[in-house]
């Protein structure tokens, strides 16, 4: 198992300003409120798609801002939302909170989606404000700003690809060359303990993942060496890379070592040999490897394709990349039917923190913070008078006022609310 991890920023869209508008009523001189509302911003919503078998979508575009909503109109008009920016994401997709290491969602069926940043409500317009007191407000909500987050997904990857052949025989190269993962290689006879896997990019938009599996050996399927715990991560592959050491370096003869790997898969599983199987011929920048590669397609039976390659001057390699994309393409990932899986949406609960906070500046400044009292502040239109009697009023209600008092605040202190200050007053 491989885990990928890419760190990306998100943020759903701000909700659309309500309006502040009036129409003209014989009875009320100012006319009736016919501001309408804003509509929500977008929510940004991961969903599983089972085509998609890694995260390199995520490595080329890493910030991701979704609309907001639509202003209210004239005439008690709702402004329209904006529909949710819904991303794709491969099977086994976990999402976390970056600041707080809070799992936001674990993804696993094909079609489950989750709401990663939920979008702004839409401010209210004056229409909602009027009362028999005050029948023609000049009050209206700005919209509410959507959730912004710094998020790390992370994918537990199965392999596409497995390669398989002797130890010593190239794989690790192999795998070191056309992905970025870093597996042990040594210069001397050197087998794999563990599976290495890594992402391949074609550059024709395709990507798989692609596992280094532990140096087979004769007897392998009694449990003999690594035995079954090599042959364990060879059935999860939907392709088969026969990689094989052409130039004989150390002795072997290369066809002999194409049946011994086979027979081996055979005795584990026949079907293993069902599946779609590529030979690569290695190390064909040694001298002697053109003849041995002439000698084994002779003797070769089977209708395998064949791609001579050397990961050292890595001559062959993006036609091998290509030919397995190609394969790749043709196969099934899942064999349950898209609609027996289950769509269902995940909210993650979030705990109520409390309404607001008080601190101390060096220059003597209280600071008011907390996200509920920072939404009120971002909703508020100070722009008119009424809107800020409102703001002023939610917050006595809210008790900041009397907190402010116990922290010492006097007549005439400065308080600090994101970028506005304002002076406390008895």
């Amino acid at each position: 198992m491989f885990v990928d991890q890419v760190k990306v920023y998100v943020k759903a869209g701000d909700g659309g300003n309500g309006l502040v508008a009036f129409r003209r009523e014989i009875y009320v001189p100012m006319g009736g409120p016919a501001g309408g509302d804003g509509g929500n911003g977008a929510d940004i919503i991961f969903e599983v798609d089972e085509g998609l078998n890694t995260l390199m979508d995520f490595r080329y575009q890493r910030h991701f801002k979704a609309k907001r909503g639509e202003n209210g109109m004239s005439k008690g008009q709702h402004g329209k939302n904006s529909a949710p920016m819904v991303l794709p994401v491969p099977p086994g997709t976990t999402v976390k909170d970056e600041q707080t290491g809070e799992v936001l969602a674990d993804l696993t069926e094909h079609g489950q989606r989750a709401v990663i940043a939920k979008g702004g409500r839409g401010g209210r317009g004056n229409i909602r404000f009027a009362t028999p007191r005050n029948p023609a407000p000049e009050i209206a909500e700005n919209g509410e700003p959507g959730i912004e987050r710094d998020i790390i997904i992370e994918l537990k990857l199965l392999a596409d690809v497995g390669l398989v052949g002797f130890p010593s025989v190239g794989k690790s190269t192999l795998l070191s060359v056309v992905s970025a993962a870093k597996p042990k290689i040594a210069d001397y006879h050197f087998t794999t303990l563990a599976p290495n896997l890594g992402v391949v990019d074609t550059g024709d938009n395709r990507s798989f993942v692609i596992a280094d599996l532990p140096g087979l050996i004769e007897g392998a399927s009694e449990g003999i060496g690594l035995g079954y715990q090599f042959l364990r991560h060879v059935e999860r592959t939907r392709v088969i890379v026969h990689v094989i050491d052409m130039a004989a370096t150390e002795g072997r003869d290369p066809y002999q070592d194409f049946l011994t790997i086979n027979e081996e898969l055979q005795a584990y599983d026949k079907t293993l040999l069902d599946r779609p199987q590529i030979i690569v011929a290695n190390k064909m920048d040694m001298p002697e490897a053109q003849d041995n590669l002439a000698l084994f397609k002779e003797e070769l039976t089977e209708d395998y394709p064949i791609y001579p390659i050397s990961t050292l001057t890595k001559e062959g390699l993006r036609e091998l990349l290509f030919a397995i994309a190609d394969k790749l393409d043709t196969i099934p990932k899942f064999t349950k039917p898209v609609e027996e899986a289950p769509k269902r949406m995940v909210y993650r609960y979030q705990e109520e923190e409390a309404p607001f906070n008080i601190s101390r500046d060096p220059d003597g400044a209280f600071v008011l913070s907390g996200e509920k009292i920072e939404k009120l502040f971002r909703m508020t239109d100070f722009s008119r008078d009424e809107s800020v009697q409102r703001f002023a009023r939610q917050l006595r209600g809210m008790g900041v006022d009397d907190a402010l008092r116990k922290k010492g605040a006097e007549d005439g202190d400065t308080i600090r609310l994101l970028d506005y200050e304002f002076e406390f007053i008895e």
